[in-house]
């Protein structure tokens, strides 16, 4: 349902900030909604094709508003959104993903969404301050080999210049925002690598896969087995980003005025987690946390490949659901097998800077005042979900993990996805429900 027109909407009722979170059920939308509401003088507009399973937030609040609409809808997208004619500042952290990556259809389709939105938005806010795109790190590559592991061998800033070999929709969306804005709102870019966080909405979300994988290596007693290449096992490839991280690096860049009050041309800033780590240095931890086998000397193989390993275990998930008592979900809906192969079978090395942000003064650590560099400890934390009813989930058990110090980050950023998002938690509402 769209939003009440009003003249002024939000006369006299104190918030002087709205947003518009375009992809809210996803990995860094759920954690920016969340934060947002949090905020003192904040309103929330939640945007998404379909409602999470389980809401981003507590929708009782009267700061949050979920706008369910279908994007590549133009009329759909005009009647919902028009309406939002109080809107402040826009994060885009959606993509339509039903054409390979590189292809032109893929371009065309992600293009039509934004443009949809931001002609429902755009024209009517006339108080929008800023823009804020999500991307990432493929911006720097391309996904065509044949890949020159010499050149891919270096560490990507913001100013790296476009690949011209295939098309990346990444290019589309920026050029996009440049010719709708320059000289008229802010806006920035924000490009993560390998996102940590916890969403059932999300394609290409490892941790999922992770989840599921571990949890089904428990219940048939099966060894934990990182299936991909040797490199990808013993190099760092990839960095990590927390969505966290993401989306405090989000709201850094949308409020912090000194930023772009000069300028409407666009910035771009890297949003990653900083040094990173190898699959090698933390499986045997991971392993421990599912409470499964990892076999010293076993725990890596060329041969294994998920989507065939786990192609017949669809029957298994649901006997771990009913067993359980999990919320009902299907496991095709939780874990990407596909996925998970190219990622730990990835041909190119995909490692960026900080520089930029660093030396701009944005030091988001949402871990700073938690961790400790010579010991990842996830404290006790009380976990409240809202589904169907309001659930006081149950404390979680202190972890106490030995850990070097430079991966402590990525670590322990794994575990907190693992502990709030994906494992196999019970669901209490029939054993403890209260009305809301």
């Amino acid at each position: 349902m769209a939003a009440q027109e009003t003249e002024n909407p939000e006369a006299g009722n104190g918030i002087e900030h709205v947003a518009a979170i375009f992809g809210v059920t996803g990995l860094v939308g759920k954690v920016l909604a969340r934060e947002l509401v949090t905020k003192p003088k904040w309103k929330v507009y939640g945007i998404a094709r379909n409602p999470e399973i389980m809401p981003p937030i507590d929708q009782r609040s009267s700061n949050f508003h979920f706008i369910q609409c279908d994007l590549l809808n133009r009329s759909e997208t005009e009647e919902r959104l028009s309406l939002l004619q109080d809107v402040t500042h826009v994060f885009w952290l959606t993509w339509a993903s039903q054409y390979q990556l590189d292809s032109v259809e893929c371009c065309e389709q992600n293009k039509a969404m934004m443009s949809n939105a931001l002609d429902a938005i755009v024209p009517k806010a006339k108080a929008l301050k800023h823009v804020s795109l999500q991307t990432g790190m493929k911006h720097y590559v391309s996904l065509q080999g044949p890949f020159d592991d010499e050149a891919e061998a270096r560490y990507y800033d913001e100013d790296c210049p476009r690949v011209d070999k295939g098309c990346n929709f990444y290019y589309v969306l920026e050029d996009l925002l440049k010719e709708r804005l320059v000289g008229k709102v802010a806006w920035s870019v924000h490009r993560p690598g390998l996102l940590i966080g916890g969403s059932r909405r999300t394609v290409y979300n490892f941790m999922g896969g992770l989840c599921v994988f571990g949890t089904i290596c428990k219940h048939l007693n099966l060894p934990f087995v990182f299936g991909g290449t040797k490199r990808c096992w013993e190099e760092t490839c990839i960095d990590g980003s927390d969505a966290r991280l993401v989306a405090q690096q989000h709201i850094w860049a949308a409020t912090n005025v000194d930023l772009y009050s000069h300028s409407t041309d666009g910035q771009s800033y890297n949003a990653i987690n900083g040094p990173s780590f190898t699959w090698k240095e933390i499986w045997t931890a991971l392993g421990e946390k599912f409470g499964v086998e990892v076999v010293h000397g076993s725990a890596f193989s060329e041969e294994f490949w998920y989507s065939k390993s786990m192609a017949d275990k669809k029957e298994v998930w649901k006997e771990i659901v009913a067993e359980k008592g999990l919320v009902q979900t299907e496991m095709e809906n939780l874990a990407n097998w596909e996925f998970l192969d190219v990622l730990f079978r990835c041909p190119f090395k995909l490692l960026g800077t900080r520089n930029k942000v660093d030396r701009l003064g944005n030091s988001c650590n949402p871990l700073a005042d938690t961790l400790n560099p010579k010991c990842l400890s996830v404290k006790q934390k009380r976990v409240h979900f809202r589904y169907k009813h309001s659930i006081d989930y149950r404390h979680m058990k202190e972890i106490v993990l030995p850990y070097d110090v430079f991966a402590w980050w990525q670590l322990d950023a794994i575990f907190l996805s693992l502990l709030l998002d994906y494992l196999p938690f019970p669901n209490l509402c029939k054993e403890n429900p209260t009305t809301s």
